[in-house]
């Protein structure tokens, strides 16, 4: 079983070699614009576009809790929109991370990463605007991911915590 490698910098531009799966949690509401997703878009513009797009045509298709949708950016890169936050937080409300979800959504990116022979690269996934707790979300991954040998580096922003 392989570790989660923690490292210095932005997940969206990948460390290493080969193909390389991007994760990182979307909500269920259709909504895009904050936290890490405003990095995705600054980069490539189709991750946003096919997002939105699922979302609009969620009545024929598998979009909801847990869903994934890949979208590859580049020959050796691709996003996994995930959806794994239950709407947005808004005032004292509960928090919006949904760990089943996130749990059910790793277990499809780990099946699409072994597919493509591909590591996989996030930051800490449903931990900021999502409002998670990462001593809830590194057990999914290393569950997910790790015990199955698939590479995982987490990004940590420069000059934050």
């Amino acid at each position: 079983m392989t570790g989660i490698i923690y490292t210095r910098g932005d997940a969206t531009t990948p460390q290493g070699k080969g193909v390389k799966l991007i994760a990182h949690v979307c909500n269920d509401l259709g909504g895009w614009g904050k936290g890490f997703v405003v990095s995705i878009s600054r980069r490539w513009p189709e991750p946003e576009a096919a997002y939105r797009r699922w979302h609009r045509e969620r009545a024929g298709n598998e979009f909801g809790l847990g869903a994934v949708q890949f979208v590859q950016v580049t020959p050796y890169v691709w996003v996994a929109n995930m959806v794994g936050q239950r709407g947005m937080r808004t005032g004292s409300k509960g928090v919006p991370v949904r760990y089943e979800a996130i749990d059910t959504a790793l277990g499809v990116v780990a099946d699409k990463a072994l597919e493509l022979g591909a590591s996989v690269h996030m930051p800490r996934i449903g931990c900021g605007l999502a409002g998670g707790r990462w001593s809830r979300v590194e057990p999914l991954i290393m569950e997910r991911l790790a015990a199955r040998n698939i590479p995982v580096t987490v990004y940590d922003h420069e000059g934050r915590g």
